[in-house]
């Protein structure tokens, strides 16, 4: 399921490049310059490293967006997953949604 969410789902590449001396000797590595990442990168790469247990990408997502952003984005990406699995399945999101916390259907 994951697999399919990254497919569709951009994730910021790390930001760094090394830059040589006049002289020719090793460079040093440098940060480029940070630029704001939106609730939606956070929240991709958030829940992408919950599924792989990587808990530094975890705390480094955390730090992108306030809180409040973080959880309104994985709560969009949890409704489009959602969405997207239904039509997949051809059932309702409601059944979906179920079935991945492991709850019964609705009767």
């Amino acid at each position: 399921m994951f697999e399919k969410l990254r497919a569709f789902l951009p994730f910021p590449a790390q930001a760094r490049r090394s830059a040589g001396t006049a002289d020719g000797e090793a460079g040093v590595t440098a940060r480029a310059p940070k630029r704001q990442h939106n609730i939606f990168e956070a929240a991709a790469t958030y829940v992408a490293a919950c599924a792989d247990d990587d808990e530094d990408a975890m705390e480094e997502a955390t730090g992108w967006v306030s809180p409040e952003a973080l959880s309104f984005g994985v709560q969009e990406l949890a409704c489009r997953a959602v969405i997207a699995l239904a039509r997949e399945r051809d059932e309702s999101p409601e059944t979906v949604a179920r079935g991945l916390l492991g709850l019964p259907p609705v009767s």
